[in-house]
């Protein structure tokens, strides 16, 4: 009985191993040490950089748990000493996660800071363009009235001058 118990917490610790091998994106997987470099602008002076705690694997070995054979479960204090194993490492497993949860919250914010000024920025490049066709209709047209009236009266003033000239002679 005990002995089935070892291979299954062999077995399972084994595949913990395959599955943390098989968690990387674009070449990087974090489970394994790999150090993740993030910038957040164009000339690198803010980043950040995500990495496992001393850039150690987390794997079943680095995590004290190592592979049991049936005669390391013959006495309940072995058993003992071997639940307080997983719980260590358990706890190690969780510390890394916490970790890993306050980088991807930092990134969330600066993710969301970013769409929320180029949304900004993009609203104030349109108000910037566009216009109201028919507010800016009737500007043209009071426009082209005023130089009509002014060539009017310009044309009205010269012939006054003349008659005036006229007059006199």
């Amino acid at each position: 009985m005990r002995g089935d118990l070892a291979e299954q917490f062999n077995e399972l610790r084994d595949q913990l191993d395959k599955l943390a091998d098989d968690a990387s994106f674009n070449g990087i997987n974090l489970l394994r040490g790999d150090n993740l470099k993030i910038t957040f602008n164009e000339n690198g002076t803010s980043s950040i950089d995500i990495q496992t705690k001393n850039g150690d694997a987390l794997s079943a070995a680095n995590l004290g748990l190592y592979d049991l054979i049936a005669k390391n479960l013959d006495a309940d204090a072995d058993i003992d000493t071997l639940l307080g194993e997983v719980k260590m490492a358990l706890a190690n497993v969780r510390s890394q996660a916490s970790s890993f949860g306050y980088n991807l919250s930092i990134v969330q914010n600066r993710q969301n800071f970013t769409k929320e000024m180029v949304n900004t920025l993009q609203t104030g490049a349109a108000n910037l363009t566009l216009a109201d066709m028919n507010e800016e209709a009737a500007n043209l047209l009071a426009l082209q009235t005023r130089q009509s009236l002014s060539s009017s009266s310009l044309s009205l003033a010269s012939q006054a001058d003349q008659s005036v000239l006229q007059l006199l002679q």
